[in-house]
C-alpha cells in the first residue's frame, strides 16, 4: 500500500507530511487524504514512488559525496 510507504519515508526523512505532500504531488493535503482513505490513481501513485526513491537516492549519493557512508536499507 502506497500509504505504508509514505510513512516510512517520512519517519526515515523526518519530513512533515504537508510539505511532502507539495513536494510529491502539489497538494499539501496529500498524506492528510491518503490517512483517510484516498486511493490515488496509478499514474499519481508512480510519480509518488518516484519522487520517493529519487530523493533518497539523491540524499545517498550527498551522503557519499561528504565522504559519509552511504545508509543501506
Amino acid at each position: 500500500m502506497l500509504i505504508r510507504s509514505v510513512e516510512k519515508f517520512l519517519r526515515r526523512t523526518d519530513m512533515a507530511a504537508t510539505k511532502f505532500g507539495r513536494l510529491a504531488a502539489s497538494d499539501p493535503r496529500f498524506v492528510l487524504d491518503l490517512r483517510q482513505g484516498r486511493i490515488p490513481r496509478t499514474p499519481v501513485e508512480q510519480r509518488i514512488i518516484g519522487f520517493m526513491a529519487g530523493f533518497e537516492a539523491a540524499a545517498n549519493q550527498t551522503e557519499t559525496a561528504h565522504g559519509e557512508t552511504a545508509h543501506v536499507q
